[in-house]
């Protein structure tokens, strides 16, 4: 049967109708999920990469093994802040972290565990892996690093979120492409059958042609008798414009931002209310993770009676201020007695100093009592 026959018989054509696939299933946008969730989470991953911490007592700052592994080098592979953002991720994403100290001293996050919870004894944890190496050994709650986010997964939570962003997307491009589409025909003179290997030809060089119109700004078509190309107007050209994709791409990122306590304009980098995104930003977002994880480490690698005895275990490098940035503050703090030098420094995350001059309280003259200021100056009648 000839190519032009099985066209245009009308039972080959209602034949091969019912083998058509009228519904095309709507391809799934995984990678905007990837995209907000990666955007907002190492966002914050590189927040907490930047702490330092710092075990005091009575001021100072002691210097012990476990100063070596949470600020300088974890484990053998990974340096610290490598290995703080990658447990803030872990802790962000999967809604929990544990991190264990093997027997050779290094700090390891878990890939995969089990846990068995009691009432009143310390929760166990077993089947820990890391890298695919699984401990043969349990451990208890008082010998890890643990931390919950939420009460459950951020993924789970937002699954159903993700799912109408990405069908809308989807949408959303399909029309731009049909609106944009470039259409042709091509019409055929031909007044017999033909065979198959003519058939074959004429398919490959209709293909190399709607190739070179689709890939190519300026393509070249030659003229043949009896074979002529037309091109036709496509469809509606009101169809969703590029801004509208990146619009929505950046709504779905603000709605994980919002879940998360990120500003958004410190996540899109507006820096017109960028004093007051980073004010929040600390307060909401930051702070109360790096409280966890302060409450957590003094917990697990102080001994009770090393805390209640003076030596805690503090985080640094979140909610500091600068200090050329609060300069005249730290002037007025000063000059009016309410703290003194050492005070100060702690404050601005600076270790205090054997100056006995910086731990004296100082009241400038303008800060004296009026009736002080009134006795003074002026001569006796």
């Amino acid at each position: 049967m000839g190519f032009l026959d099985s066209i245009l018989r009308r039972n080959k054509e209602l034949e091969s109708l019912f083998d058509l696939d009228f519904v095309d299933d709507t391809t799934t946008r995984t990678y905007l999920k990837k995209m907000a969730l990666e955007t907002c989470i190492n966002f914050i991953g590189r927040t907490i990469s930047q702490c330092e911490f710092r075990i005091m007592k009575d001021g100072k700052r002691q210097y012990n093994d476990w100063d070596y592994l949470l600020n300088v080098r974890p484990n053998t592979d990974q340096s610290a802040a490598e290995f703080w953002q990658s447990f803030i991720y872990k802790l962000i994403h999967e809604n929990e972290v544990l991190a264990v100290l093997s027997d050779t001293n290094d700090l390891l996050i878990a890939d995969d565990f089990s846990r068995d919870e009691y009432a009143i004894y310390p929760d166990v944890f077993r089947d820990v892996t890391v890298k695919g190496y699984t401990f043969k050994r349990t451990f208890r709650m008082d010998e890890v690093i643990h931390i919950t986010y939420n009460n459950e997964k951020i993924s789970k939570f937002m699954q159903g979120m993700f799912d109408d962003y990405a069908d809308l997307f989807t949408r959303m491009i399909e029309t731009n492409k049909h609106s944009n589409q470039i259409r042709g025909t091509v019409s055929l003179d031909a007044t017999q059958s033909l065979d198959e290997e003519t058939q074959t030809k004429l398919q490959k060089f209709i293909d190399r042609l709607f190739n070179a119109i689709r890939k190519n700004a300026v393509a070249i078509i030659p003229r043949l008798k009896g074979f002529e190309y037309n091109e036709v107007a496509g469809g509606d050209k009101n169809g969703r414009s590029v801004e509208e994709l990146a619009k929505l791409k950046r709504d779905l990122t603000n709605d994980v931002a919002n879940i998360l306590g990120i500003p958004t304009s410190l996540i899109h980098g507006d820096l017109a209310e960028y004093d007051t995104g980073i004010k929040a930003y600390v307060r909401f977002c930051a702070g109360p993770l790096v409280k966890k994880l302060n409450d957590e480490l003094n917990a697990k690698i102080i001994p009770k009676k090393d805390y209640m005895n003076g030596t805690k275990l503090k985080v640094y490098g979140i909610a500091e201020l600068n200090p050329l940035e609060v300069a005249n503050a730290v002037d007025k703090l000063r000059a009016s007695g309410t703290y003194s030098g050492n005070e100060i420094r702690v404050k601005l995350g600076d270790e205090p100093v054997d100056n006995p001059a910086l731990d004296e309280y100082v009241l400038t003259k303008n800060y004296q009592r009026a009736a002080e200021q009134s006795g003074e100056g002026g001569e006796e009648g």
